[in-house]
């Protein structure tokens, strides 16, 4: 029984000892993060923009590296990225006039297809946004690559 219970504390001190050591390099390591917007709200799109800003200025005061972030759009929340209908557009053109250079945009293919469709038209994005086919799979693939997941 003692020996048993040995062997668990010896186990369970080599796993702490080697999450230990990872921690160091974790703290050490580029941050990313991916940022959802998946609604047609003003409110929720200012406050992802907000948080990128935010996460952005908080790195920098530290004197650390700027974190790449990336806002992917994909159902009504795509019309944050529309020339036409963003709620808002200003603030959209700051971001991608390079106030934050470290901030970039995503727009779902798959949303794009089934607006085209329902007016007949495809719409015309903001300058500066890249059009990704799927912005599920967008974020699946961010995250497989270290990125943190955030929805405002």
């Amino acid at each position: 029984m003692i020996g048993k219970m040995l062997k668990g504390l010896v186990a369970a001190l080599a796993i702490f000892g080697t999450v230990s050591a990872l921690a160091p390099s974790l703290a050490e390591a580029h941050q990313k993060l991916v940022i959802q917007v998946n609604t047609n709200d003003a409110a929720t799109m200012n406050i992802a923009l907000n948080n990128a800003a935010n996460v952005t200025k908080y790195f920098q005061e530290q004197g650390e590296e700027t974190p790449d972030i990336e806002i992917v759009t994909f159902g009504p929340g795509l019309h944050m990225l529309r020339s036409d209908t963003s709620p808002v557009k200003q603030r959209m053109e700051g971001f991608l006039a390079g106030s934050f250079p470290n901030v970039s945009f995503a727009a779902c293919g798959n949303t794009m297809k089934k607006m085209t469709k329902k007016e007949g038209k495809a719409p015309e994005l903001l300058e500066g946004v890249t059009n990704v086919s799927s912005g599920v799979i967008r974020i699946m693939e961010l995250q497989g690559k270290g990125y943190k997941y955030l929805r405002p």
